[in-house]
Order: C-alpha cells, then sequence, then structure tokens
C-alpha cells in the first residue's frame, strides 16, 4: 500500500491555503478569497498550519527575502504558487494542488537545503525551492516558531475566553488554536461571540478580551536560536529595569495591510517605541494598481466615472476593513459574511438584492456589547488629531476609539447603499475614497499609516492589532503607478 501517495492524495484533495499579498494584489486577494470559498479550501492562519503558499499580486523585489522565509517556515508536503492577476488565480491553484500531489515534488521539497535543487517554475507560478536559505525566526501567539505571516490575533475571544463561530466554507484557525473547525452558528446581537475552539497551550489574552496573539509577523529580524527573538534589558517608562522585546509585525500577516511593517519595542505588554518601515516599491516592469480608490484615479485622469461606481466601490472597501477587524477581534462567522457582501457589491449586484443583508449585518455589529467591550478606549484619534495628522474620512469623523471607527464604517456604508445606482459624474472633491478626500499627492492612507506610532506607543501589545486593522491604511495608494508618475511630476 502506498501510504505516502495517499497521504498526499488527501492533502491536496483540500489543501489549506495561506495567503501572502503584496501591495497591488488586493484584487487578486479578492479573486482568491472567492474561489477558495467556492472550493471549500480553508485558509491556513500561520505557515505551520499550511499546506500551499498563494503569494498574490506583482513581483516585488525588496519582498521576495520576507516570502521565502514565509515558504521555509511551511511544514512538507507543501507547495508554492504566484497569481499576479485576478485571471491566473484558478490557474495557480490547479497547479498547487498538483505538486501537492506529487511524490516526487514532494521528495525533492523535503530533501536537506544543500540538496535543493534550484527551481521548479511552473506556467503560473509553482512550487520553488532555494539553496542556502536560513530558517527565518517566527512567533506564534503562544511564544512558538509559527512563521513569517500567521493569522495573527484573527480568533480571540470574548469576555468569558470564548470565541465566535466559524462560518461554513472559511476555516480561519485561531492563531492560539489547535486547528479544529468549529460548527456553524449564530451570534444574538449584544451578545458575545462564541463557540469558537480553545486557546491551544496558552490561552492568556491581554486586558480587552485577549485579542493579542501575533504570530508570524515576518519583517526580516535577526535569526536567534530557536527561532526567538533575543531579549534585551533598558529602562521602561517607570524607572525600571525590563527586559525588552523587539517585535515586527508584517509584511505579511493575515488580516492586515499588504506590504505594511511595523516594528515595536515591548517591555512586558507594553509597547514602547514604533517604527514603520520604508513601504515596498516596485520596480518599473512591476507596476502596482491600486485597487480600492480605481473609480477615483480614472475620474482624475478625465475618464468619466458615475457616482454609483464610485460609491460601490467605497461601501465595498468599508466591508473589507469591516470584515478583517472582525477576523481580528475573534468573530469569524461575521467577517466571512462581510466578505461575501462585499463580494457581491464588487459584482455589480443590485441594491435589493444586498440592502436587507446589509442591514442584518449592520445591525448585529453595531449593537454588539461585547465587540463595543473589546474596542472601547483603544486608540483614540480625535478630529482634532486627525487634522493636525492630514487625516480625513472615517477616521476623522469618527473623532474617537476603535468602537467609533468601525461604527462609522457602518453609517458610512448605510449612506451608500441608497445611491448604488446613482448615474451622476463623480467629482473627486465632492465623494472621498474609501480613506478619506483623495489626492494623488497627499494620498489618504500615508496620514493613516503616520497616525500609528503615537497610538501604538504606551498601549498594550494586545491591543495593537485592533488599531491597525480599525484604520486599515491601504499601502497600494502609496506605491501605486497613477500615484508614483503623479509624485515623479
Amino acid at each position: 500500500m502506498d501510504l505516502t501517495g495517499l497521504i498526499l492524495r488527501v492533502t491536496a484533495g483540500r489543501p489549506h491555503v495561506l495567503l501572502a499579498t503584496v501591495p497591488g494584489g488586493a484584487a487578486v486577494r479578492l479573486a482568491a478569497e472567492r474561489l477558495l470559498r467556492a472550493r471549500d479550501w480553508p485558509q491556513a492562519s500561520t505557515p505551520a498550519k499550511a499546506d500551499l503558499l498563494l503569494v498574490a499580486g506583482p513581483d516585488l523585489p525588496e519582498l521576495r527575502t520576507a516570502l521565502e522565509r514565509l515558504w521555509r517556515d511551511m511544514p512538507a508536503p507543501r507547495a508554492r504558487v504566484h497569481a499576479r492577476t485576478p485571471d491566473e488565480v484558478e490557474a495557480a491553484l490547479d497547479s498547487g494542488r498538483a505538486l501537492l500531489g506529487s511524490p516526487a515534488v514532494q521528495r525533492e521539497s523535503a530533501a536537506p537545503p544543500g540538496e535543493a535543487v534550484g527551481h521548479r517554475e511552473g506556467e503560473h507560478g509553482a512550487q520553488e525551492r532555494h539553496e542556502g536559505d536560513d530558517q527565518a525566526p517566527g512567533h506564534d501567539g503562544d511564544g512558538g516558531g509559527e512563521g513569517e505571516a500567521g493569522r495573527a490575533g484573527d480568533a480571540h475571544g470574548g469576555p468569558d475566553g470564548e470565541h465566535a463561530p466559524h462560518d461554513a466554507g472559511q476555516d480561519t484557525e485561531a492563531e492560539h488554536g489547535d486547528g479544529r473547525q468549529a460548527p456553524d452558528g449564530q451570534v444574538p446581537d449584544g451578545q458575545a461571540p462564541d463557540g469558537h475552539g480553545d486557546h491551544g497551550d496558552n490561552g492568556n489574552h491581554g486586558d480587552h478580551g485577549g485579542h493579542g496573539g501575533h504570530g508570524g509577523h515576518g519583517g526580516g529580524q535577526t535569526d536567534m536560536p530557536g527561532g526567538l527573538p533575543m531579549a534585551e534589558p533598558g529602562a521602561d517608562r517607570d524607572g525600571l529595569t525590563l527586559d525588552r522585546l523587539h517585535l515586527p509585525l508584517g509584511p505579511f500577516l493575515a488580516d492586515w495591510p499588504a506590504g505594511l511593517t511595523v516594528r515595536l519595542v515591548l517591555q512586558g505588554d507594553v509597547v514602547q517605541r514604533v517604527d514603520v518601515d520604508e513601504l515596498a516599491r516596485p520596480s518599473d516592469d512591476a507596476a502596482v494598481e491600486a485597487f480600492w480608490v480605481q473609480p477615483w484615479l480614472r475620474a482624475a485622469s478625465g475618464e468619466p466615472v458615475t457616482v454609483g461606481e464610485a460609491v460601490r466601490r467605497r461601501a465595498a472597501a468599508h466591508l473589507d476593513s469591516l470584515g478583517r477587524l472582525l477576523a481580528v477581534a475573534g468573530w469569524p462567522a461575521e467577517a466571512v459574511r462581510a466578505g461575501r457582501l462585499r463580494d457581491d457589491l464588487l459584482s455589480g449586484a443590485p441594491r435589493a438584492a444586498v440592502a436587507p443583508r446589509l442591514e442584518r449585518l449592520t445591525r448585529r455589529v453595531g449593537r454588539s456589547r461585547t465587540l463595543a467591550w473589546l474596542t472601547r478606549g483603544i486608540g483614540v484619534v480625535t478630529a482634532q488629531k486627525a487634522r493636525e495628522a492630514g487625516a480625513g474620512g472615517p477616521a476623522a469623523r469618527a473623532d474617537g476609539d476603535v468602537t467609533a471607527r468601525y461604527r462609522q464604517w457602518l453609517a458610512d456604508i448605510r449612506h451608500d447603499l441608497p445611491r448604488l445606482e446613482d448615474p451622476a459624474p463623480l467629482d473627486v472633491a465632492v465623494e472621498d475614497s474609501p480613506r478619506g478626500p483623495w489626492s494623488a499627492e497627499a494620498p489618504p492612507s500615508a496620514a493613516l499609516i503616520a497616525l500609528l506610532p503615537p497610538l501604538l506607543e504606551g498601549a498594550e501589545l494586545a491591543a495593537a492589532r485592533l488599531v491597525v486593522a480599525s484604520l486599515d491604511p491601504d499601502p497600494e495608494e502609496l506605491v501605486s503607478r497613477g500615484v508614483v508618475e503623479v509624485a515623479r511630476g
């Protein structure tokens, strides 16, 4: 009996897919998420739980090292594919499944690094092997070495320590969990998300209901024994000498701005210092397109664009941001529903088809006392502070904390819903882009990224992911072809 072949066939039949999205890959990510739901292929939360790595977006040379470390953190059997455009996603996934089920490919992949044989590149991207790659350090929520791009904090519990239920067809495994699929379920309005799996080996969380856990942050830190970063002593804000831990978040964290790397210096669970890495820039032959602001870019260039098209894209962007925040906060079932509504809006579904579902989603999320309790008082951005940083849009109008910002998204979605078919021409000076008034000289996401260091310094590590998710800056705005052309003048 060929036991190895049987195991490979079973693995390839329903692989766990880890999405690594680079700037310019938002449209590819959305296409991949839709297809994975249709195929009932679960998304992996960390490299250690993944069988298939799907790189989504153009090839950015500055991120190749981080991708190689991500690949090295995946256990065999494994396969790697690359989809540069949405049209390549289906073929890339099929190619990855074939590679995953091939005993010959897996034997080569499992060979020691010195015996690896160059690259194996398929028509649509395929499994790759490299000689001499070092094993990158990684961190799961329990302090282990789970890799470069875990879904850190994507399934954290409510005040009673329980988790939200999974939605059918989506495996959003907890960073702390044991990877078991939770049963389907509904979370009553105003009640705690529950029914999810346990916390695994370490269920400890911060003061905000356990939205910590920052596995696989990436960012190219120095390799240390056992795959863990070494702490160093330093004086904290109270004058005590405590260990300081350098911890990068990004660039391939799940439910995280693509390509963004934020480096934290921690003492205990308190963030003492924050540095944001410069974003990876595309080469001349790898143009990056900013997906969420396409209507505004086209209108600014003189192309006719309707208000209905713009507000549809804006509402879909808010649903995408909301889904990522809900995943980080530990409500994966509602995160999946937000993603499905996002996809329906992007596919041109009429208002009558989406309005009842949008109303249910906004009511359930907006009235959830537990979600408000988890996010209250975190990352306060007053309207004045936003204006001083040059930020507008939902972050400025919310004039408050994480709770105020996600409720502002909900209010904006409800406001945009009646205008999905508005045929009036888009005026970029009147209609904000998803993250604020659009300007190629000063993209709104630049101000949101600038807000991160002062917001995160002094905060607990458990709150850092929620703060970033509630602002959800889009690095594509800063490196897209249209913006770079304006900057070059």
